[in-house]
């Protein structure tokens, strides 16, 4: 496996003649297949870390790779957005299409993909979020839910290598939530896919392979999740309670009753404490 994602000294200001720059500077490399979080307080830089990775943003000083291409260099954007899906917080933001089927076609159309695999791409995209009973309907009369999942179909039927989700569980109720960490978690780790998670949620980050997290533009912490986990002043100091379930999770794992790869949704503890 080789890097989904490289940053050399990166740095990001909107005003290039201030300091300090609000990313940075920061150092990271993601491996193909790797579910990294992300995470901080408001304001810590992770929506620019976000939009850098996907070349919607470029670095005013340093550079990013992913999968091999310099995110500077114009020639290269399409085929790096096409490389990394972005699913962003508010869903009617990328969602065009009147209707369901339609906006999960356009990214295909606007690629030229031949309509017969066209075809093909939009019966899987809609297959795997679920969507093909809703198909015609007009995207403004799903589910808060249901547009954050077709939103996640239209990224994933042009077939991309990552993901990146910028806080896309935010604005979701928690069944809402769970399915669409549920959506992502599967893609990660049974097809994958390269995740790059930002959340406020403790529970969303429990299942990441590591957690970034960022203060002032600045890295804190690279490490595990349990890592984060255990460091009680540190969740102080950012502000971040952990919830009931992530509290039962860690005393279980501190106790030798659930393994340390269990990701904090409650029907997986349940899997695991009764196989």
């Amino acid at each position: 496996m080789g890097k989904a994602f490289v940053l050399e000294g990166v740095e990001f200001s909107w005003r290039p003649d201030r300091w300090p720059p609000c990313l940075g500077p920061l150092e990271l490399e993601v491996e193909e297949g790797e579910f990294l979080a992300v995470m901080g307080p408001n304001g810590s830089g992770k929506t620019t870390l976000a939009l850098l990775l996907n070349a919607l943003l470029r670095p005013t000083r340093g550079r990013v790779i992913s999968f091999g291409m310099d995110t500077r260099d114009p020639a290269c954007a399409n085929e790096i957005r096409r490389e990394v899906g972005m699913i962003m917080q508010k869903p009617d933001h990328q969602i065009i299409g009147p209707t369901v089927e339609d906006d999960v076609a356009f990214g295909l159309e606007n690629l030229g993909i031949p309509r017969e695999r066209m075809l093909v791409e939009v019966e899987r995209a809609l297959a795997a979020l679920r969507l093909e009973d809703v198909r015609e309907r007009e995207p403004q009369r799903l589910s808060s839910g249901q547009r954050q999942r077709l939103a996640l179909a239209g990224v994933l039927a042009v077939s991309p290598r990552a993901i990146v989700s910028d806080e896309s569980t935010a604005l979701l109720d928690p069944a809402g939530r769970e399915e669409v960490m549920a959506i992502l978690r599967r893609l990660n780790r049974a097809e994958g896919m390269t995740l790059v998670h930002v959340t406020h949620r403790l529970e969303e980050a429990a299942g990441a392979d590591r957690v970034l997290v960022l203060r002032e533009g600045r890295p804190l912490l690279l490490a595990p999740p349990r890592d984060l986990f255990r460091d009680l002043s540190l969740l102080e100091e950012l502000g971040m309670e952990p919830p009931p379930l992530l509290r039962l999770m860690l005393s279980l794992q501190g106790r030798g009753a659930l393994p340390e790869d269990c990701c904090c949704g409650a029907e997986e503890m349940a899997r695991k404490l009764c196989p």
